[in-house]
């Protein structure tokens, strides 16, 4: 049931992130599109982000399989406010690594603090680090670097 429920949640995404009414919520959601590793298969997904400088990032369950295909610097297409955008992926598995995600993550959006259940100190510290790291242990970060306009 809970798996059908994502599939048309999916579905809805894509429908208007791929739409003129994209602007409802583009501001924090996009979709990647990428190719699977081991079926060749082109995929696209929605995924919530963040903004960081010239970055995206995005929080992924480490349980979930979807960012597994993004290993090792795989290019990737996002559509990002409605433009179609190129990039490189970089997943970070490390709980440190993850954990310094999460806190960008936090900083750049409030809402992930209540998400995660987790405080920031004004300065940016988390105020519980030890919850920090377990949240950092079944999560992975997914970041798109070197984004450019995507040759039409």
């Amino acid at each position: 049931m809970q798996s059908q429920l994502m599939n048309i949640s999916n579905a809805f995404m894509k429908t208007i992130l791929g739409s003129p009414l994209h602007g409802l919520v583009s501001g924090s959601v996009m979709l990647i599109t990428f190719t699977g590793r081991k079926s060749g298969k082109i995929y696209t997904t929605p995924v919530n982000y963040v903004r960081d400088g010239e970055s995206l990032i995005i929080l992924s369950q480490d349980d979930r399989t979807w960012w597994k295909n993004l290993r090792g610097g795989v290019p990737v297409a996002v559509r990002l406010q409605g433009k179609e955008l190129k990039g490189i992926s970089e997943v970070f598995e490390d709980p440190e690594a993850v954990a310094q995600g999460l806190i960008t993550l936090m900083q750049q959006s409030t809402s992930f603090q209540k998400y995660l259940g987790i405080e920031l100190h004004p300065d940016g510290r988390p105020r519980d680090p030890d919850a920090l790291m377990s949240v950092a242990q079944t999560k992975v970060i997914v970041r798109i670097t070197d984004l450019r306009a995507e040759q039409v």
